[in-house]
């Protein structure tokens, strides 16, 4: 438990500062301050907290830290779940993906779109604030710059990965500036402004911080790293990959070498409280618990996602595990993963009397399956009971709606009930376990990826090996209820080809971040996005009926609409995505 002692708390140091006002374009935080009246280090500090606090200021319609509806429940990776299509309806236009609409009021997507900017008008007030500071009376003036910039391009890159085409606002501009910045750049243009500001802070920021949670060098490396791979996949208009740059590719591969981390020991240590800021967290938002605040600055973003059938959680039961992406975990007789026909059997879709599924006789898995999902009859996070009374080992019962999304569950996202990080608010689920925006983990496959689209695919064989490797050992926790002869997961001995080692890291890629709402962007910076996910839907159809009218449109639905109330408030200088 973190009886918080870091400094990215909601209190602001005694500054009234607002969440700004409903429109982003409202950049100074509302009817509070200005930059005239807290030109001090010691405002420009509580300022800089603020700004902190606004990465991690999501709610659970309107998500700014977890993905899971945009990249997880938008892939082949994971259902909607809840009480059947009208539970919270606009996830299920989004998982539907024709009935996702630009004119959409307050709904999801708009509020993450107002959110992030709101969190951006933070990091540029604050560096108004700052950049009139003498360095003389602030000595950590270029430090907190750094961190500022780091904050703005963090909430920009989520951005352009959700919407493509986004205003790119700074601290140098009038408010009569603002109101003309267009969204209609180039792909590259907008990367490179991300860039610009992740490179300050590479340039500028010490190599550790003495506070925990604040930006360093080595989580500038790492976005660095990320930029530059997604940049290196050149698309045209209609989001088809039509070159792969290869000097990003080599960016990538510089800024991730910087990057210093090691694996967690165990998979499961990246998901359970008392590992946060370990070894392979790289850049995260801070919760918190039991701080002298009311309730704590607990996250409630994943607070719709608990089982539904279970007393010790109650709510709601949405992102649940796809079959398909269940499937994926099955491995061959060499225990790796089965790249080709993976999806042709079904794995633990038998119910027995009891609420248990048995495996098959002839069954192996990768143990990152039971990190990962809620299955009947096997322990859910890693418990048989919870203060030696309530039952911990998932049951068919604790689907809300097996009949529409059937029955396994999310584990990562979750924490046991009797966790000191705990809180319960009415139905819903909080918890002061960090959220990591970056693992050690992404950073290597990143490398990865690089070498595989540069030709060297033999030197990432070692890469992916070493991820495998921590996923084998990654059995001392209870996981399956005692058959542990399941687990069977095995190392690339080599890559025969590109081809084969291209397959090998995307699956690996999936298989280790599955659920953690990576899955809906890797697969449109690849370009694969319409042919994966229409195969996927194809086969769905014929098992969740809930999907039968679904249908991914390429040249459209890789990326959501900007919301039509911002193309009407800036009078049209905004754009709107292709296909809207």
């Amino acid at each position: 438990m973190k009886n918080y002692k870091i400094y990215i708390a909601s209190a602001l140091l005694g500054l009234s500062v607002s969440a700004c006002s409903d429109e982003f374009l409202e950049y100074e935080p509302e009817g509070v301050l200005s930059s005239e009246n807290v030109s001090s280090p010691e405002n420009a500090e509580g300022l800089v907290i603020a700004a902190y606090a606004g990465i991690g200021n999501d709610e659970m319609i309107g998500p700014l830290t977890s993905m899971w509806v945009y990249g997880s429940v938008r892939s082949d990776d994971a259902y909607k779940g809840g009480g059947g299509r009208g539970d919270v309806a606009e996830i299920d236009r989004y998982e539907q993906y024709n009935l996702t609409i630009p004119d959409q009021g307050d709904a999801m997507a708009p509020r993450t779109w107002t959110d992030f900017y709101k969190a951006i008008s933070r990091a540029n007030f604050a560096l108004q604030v700052i950049n009139e500071i003498p360095e003389t009376d602030y000595p950590l003036k270029t430090t907190r710059q750094a961190e500022l910039r780091f904050l703005r391009a963090h909430s920009h890159f989520i951005l352009k990965t959700l919407f493509s085409k986004i205003p790119y606002i700074t601290e140098d501009l009038t408010q009569e500036e603002i109101a003309l910045v267009s969204n209609d750049v180039t792909d590259e243009e907008l990367w490179n402004k991300i860039a610009d500001d992740f490179l300050f802070a590479y340039e500028n920021l010490p190599p550790s911080q003495d506070q925990v949670g604040r930006a360093d060098k080595n989580a500038a490396a790492a976005y660095l790293a990320k930029v530059r791979l997604y940049q290196a996949y050149e698309q045209n208009d209609q989001h088809e990959v039509i070159n792969i740059n290869r000097e990003r590719l080599e960016e990538v591969i510089r800024y991730a070498d910087e990057v210093t981390g090691t694996l967690e020991d165990d998979f499961g240590n990246n998901f359970l409280d008392g590992f946060d800021n370990g070894p392979e967290s790289i850049w995260a938002v801070q919760f918190s618990i039991n701080d002298g605040t009311t309730v704590g600055r607990v996250s409630y973003v994943t607070g719709l996602n608990s089982p539904h059938g279970n007393v010790l959680y109650g709510c709601c039961g949405f992102h649940l595990a796809s079959q398909n992406m269940v499937n994926a975990f099955q491995t061959d007789d060499n225990g790796l993963p089965m790249l080709d026909n993976f999806n042709e059997t079904d794995i633990f879709n038998t119910v027995l009397p009891d609420g248990t599924t048995p495996p098959s006789e002839s069954l192996t898995v990768d143990p990152r399956l039971d990190h990962t999902v809620g299955i009947p009859g096997r322990p859910f996070k890693y418990r048989n009971t919870v203060n030696n009374s309530g039952d911990m080992v998932y049951n068919f019962s604790w689907a809300r709606d097996p009949g529409v999304y059937g029955y396994f569950g999310n584990m990562k996202e979750q924490q046991a009930p009797d966790c000191s990080c705990y809180k319960k608010e009415g139905p819903f689920i909080g918890t002061s376990k960090n959220i990591d925006f970056i693992r050690y983990a992404d950073v290597l496959l990143w490398k990865a990826e690089a070498l595989i689209q540069l030709d060297r695919w033999n030197e990432a064989i070692p890469i992916i090996n070493e991820v495998r490797s921590r996923a084998a050992n990654s059995t001392q926790r209870p996981l399956d209820a005692g058959a542990t002869d399941i687990y069977h997961i095995g190392q690339y001995t080599s890559f025969p080809s590109k081809a084969y080692a291209w397959k090998a890291l995307k699956f690996e890629r999936r298989l280790e971040f599955a659920m953690e709402g990576h899955r809906f962007f890797d697969l449109v910076r690849w370009g694969e996005a319409s042919e994966v996910l229409s195969s996927y839907l194809d086969e769905e159809k014929t098992k969740r009926d809930f999907l039968s009218n679904a249908e991914f449109t390429p040249g459209r639905d890789e990326y959501y609409p900007i919301p039509q109330r911002e193309i009407d408030f800036t009078g049209g200088i905004y754009k709107q995505n292709p296909g809207y």
